[in-house]
């Protein structure tokens, strides 16, 4: 594919950025725009252009009478939200910095009245737990007679995703299918971890299986047609969850992840991987730390790392790696009892190979599909390919609950 900027990490996340046009989430022109002033490794001038371009949309979206002219301002505020997300997105080195709840805010306010505008409004949800956390997400109903039920999509990200931008990855895809769709976040996940301080848990049905128990209480819901969508690290979550809860009628791993633990320590640099396997924690996090501080290691590891100590909620990335342990597959993938459709990205940057040993665990129960640059869908997580990849799931789904 044709590359963007030369850093691998800008490239796929202004891909990434560019991808929510398909679904009234950003302009090509204006991320494009703000694309020309960034700077390879200086993650201020990520922030800076970013937040300059959500500022001057903003500016227009309150220009905008929405009585009289609806569409107009549910793109624009959508769009806003959007900028102000991106904005943040290599912040997270400092967790102490204001501008990351600043800027949460301004991009959840923007949504806001972005959903009120949407032909059958959405709404947010606050779904109690058993587990110390509650489940956050984003209710928004299926095209069609709003009193007949509908099948429903669980839809969630992983590492950094959040629930309102999965709404341009999949949420829209499903609304004009006529399917309902709630988007969600757990522990780890930006609001979450925000509001309410709690990182990132292996044992995912404590997320879903209370969303599941919301649903099928929703006179709107067909309790026999609901599926989980997890996109990147959610992959794992979402078959992990698969494995535990069984009221789903299917789940959706874009893309399949066997063990998160293996993948992360693949990208490390030699002298990190030898510390890590030695348990010498003090080493590492001292080599890491003056790593970071010196701007020495690549953009994509040097992200990765930052992302796991502020979503893990460590300032040690020993500990970090220890947290991620546990989240794999083996052991309870041979629980799952649902049809699980399993993506590979040829050119994922950070689950290589994994997805063909989630499809090889699930046997006859699993539809695995491989896309390439061919396809133009190669990228992790088929960034890019919103159409053609709303266009396999959902279709899938609809084959296997007929």
């Amino acid at each position: 594919m044709f590359q963007l900027l030369p850093d691998e990490s800008y490239h796929f996340e202004l891909l990434r950025t560019l991808s929510a046009a398909r679904y009234n989430g950003a302009d090509v022109g204006e991320i494009l725009e703000a694309a020309d002033k960034l700077e390879i490794g200086n993650l201020e001038s990520w922030y800076t252009a970013f937040y300059d371009l959500a500022q001057r949309v903003e500016s227009q979206a309150q220009a905008i009478d929405s009585a009289r002219h609806r569409i107009s301002a549910r793109d624009a505020w959508f769009r806003v939200a959007t900028y102000y997300r991106t904005s943040e997105f290599y912040l997270h080195g400092n967790q102490s910095d204001p501008r990351l709840n600043e800027v949460w805010d301004k991009q959840a306010a923007a949504f806001d009245r972005a959903l009120q505008l949407m032909d059958q409004p959405g709404q947010r949800v606050t779904i109690k737990t058993d587990h110390g956390f509650d489940v956050l997400g984003i209710f928004c109903p299926g095209a069609g007679d709003p009193t007949t039920p509908k099948p429903t999509i669980i839809a969630g990200t992983g590492y950094d995703g959040s629930m309102e931008e999965v709404i341009h990855h999949v949420g829209f895809g499903a609304i004009e299918r006529g399917f309902n769709v709630i988007t969600y976040e757990g522990p780890g996940q930006p609001t979450v971890l925000r509001q309410q301080n709690k990182g990132f848990i292996p044992d995912w049905e404590k997320v879903v299986t209370p969303i599941v128990d919301y649903l099928v209480q929703r006179e709107e819901v067909d309790a026999s047609r609901i599926a989980l969508i997890g996109e990147s690290m959610g992959g794992y979550l979402a078959v992990r969850a698969g494995a535990m809860e069984h009221r789903l009628a299917g789940v959706m791993a874009i893309d399949g992840v066997w063990d998160v633990y293996a993948a992360f320590t693949n990208i490390l640099p030699p002298q990190l991987r030898e510390f890590l396997d030695n348990g010498e924690r003090d080493k590492m996090d001292q080599v890491v730390r003056h790593m970071l501080d010196q701007n020495s290691l690549p953009m994509k590891i040097r992200w990765g790392i930052e992302q796991g100590l502020w979503s893990f909620r460590t300032h040690s990335a020993y500990d970090w790696f220890q947290m991620v342990k546990p989240m794999a597959l083996a052991g309870v993938i041979e629980n799952v009892k649902c049809p699980v459709w399993v993506g590979e990205a040829a050119n994922d940057i950070f689950f290589a190979e994994q997805p063909k040993k989630v499809a090889d665990a699930l046997g006859d129960k699993a539809t695995f599909v491989v896309l390439t640059d061919a396809d133009a869908a190669g990228n992790h997580c088929h960034v890019g390919a919103q159409s053609f990849l709303n266009q396999l799931i959902f279709d899938w789904f609809e084959d296997v609950t007929q």
